[in-house]
């Protein structure tokens, strides 16, 4: 298989070339390092020249004509490459010297998988480790991970984006699925790495490996980030991490409009149906939490739709039986 490595630059020069060369060192070099820079104010350009005169692979350069913000410029290097894998690069990281072979080896492995991530160990802006892992900070453990393992992926990343995209690999052929990138508010479920893993776990497999193959660098300049004190505020809120299956009955309507975007998305990409049947379940639960929030004022127009979830069994499958349906009539 050929790997092109999509990585997206901005005012990098602190950090690039640190990347720069982490990539050159894998054991298994990329066919090709695509790199759209989101018009940089510095010589972030210029490095990435300098790289590619003298790299053993094939280096693109495209510099936008006006800033176009993260997820576009993730959108437009991804829709450039021309590997058969594609893995995501951020500008500040450093990555483990057999990061692409373990995911080539992992995807050519389960032919049925579509993506592919690691985990990652959190460093400062000098590389020194901070004590802990990516997994270790957003509560991806063993139940969440046995649950992916099982084919429920798309069930556990629907609750939560346990997939950083620096680690993250995924085949090709998925690109006319999660393209366009659809963007949601900040602070919501998904930005650009949980959309595209999402849909393609909702019709392949997903692998995640426990090795922590990136050096996750925290610096008072990047849009995301898992510093200590991140961690802190995590730990003090409720519980932080949903545990191993997903329970949409706790979406608020921002979080059910996302879900509505992804399976809008699949509906309209039918070539690559048909769905994981995790997909399938939460498919039919989240129309059916979509139907109860969309309930009308008054209650005599409520009742068509309540008695068609009360008859399909929806109610008690997935919400209380007749007890919600009877809270839906009369309150």
């Amino acid at each position: 298989m050929k790997i092109s490595v999509a990585m997206c630059t901005y005012n990098g020069v602190r950090h690039l070339g640190e990347q720069l060369a982490s990539i050159a060192g894998q054991t298994r070099p990329p066919d090709e390092l695509v790199v759209c820079d989101d018009c940089s104010g510095d010589a972030t350009a210029g490095i990435v020249r300098e790289f590619a005169a003298a790299a053993s692979f094939p280096v693109r350069l495209y510099v936008n004509d006006r800033n176009l913000g993260s997820t576009r410029n993730f959108e437009q290097a991804i829709g450039r490459c021309g590997g058969d894998l594609i893995a995501l690069a951020d500008q500040d990281d450093v990555w483990h010297p057999d990061k692409l072979r373990r995911a080539e080896a992992a995807l050519a492995g389960a032919p049925g998988a579509g993506a592919y991530f690691s985990d990652a160990e959190v460093v400062d802006e000098g590389l020194r480790p901070l004590g802990y892992t990516v997994w270790e900070f957003i509560n991806f453990g063993p139940r969440q991970r046995e649950a992916i393992g099982r084919g429920r992926a798309f069930e556990v990343l629907s609750v939560e984006n346990y997939v950083t995209g620096a680690t993250l690999c995924f085949r090709s052929k998925f690109r006319r699925l999660v393209l366009p990138i659809t963007e949601f508010a900040a602070g919501r479920v998904l930005i650009h790495d949980g959309w595209i893993v999402l849909l393609i776990s909702a019709v392949a497999d997903v692998v995640c490996d426990p090795q922590p193959l990136v050096k996750y660098r925290q610096h008072p300049g990047q849009q995301m980030g898992a510093s200590a004190a991140a961690l802190e505020r995590r730990a003090a809120s409720a519980g932080g991490g949903r545990g191993g299956g997903a329970r949409l009955e706790n979406f608020d309507l921002p979080a059910l409009g996302q879900l509505a975007a992804v399976f809008g998305r699949l509906a309209e990409a039918d070539e690559f149906s048909p769905y994981k049947p995790d997909a399938l379940r939460m498919r039919s639960q989240f129309f059916h939490l979509r139907a109860r929030a969309g309930l009308p004022e008054s209650r005599l127009s409520r009742l068509p739709t309540v008695l068609r979830e009360l008859f399909s069994a929806r109610y008690h499958r997935y919400s209380n039986g007749v007890l919600s349906a009877a809270k839906d009539l009369l309150l």
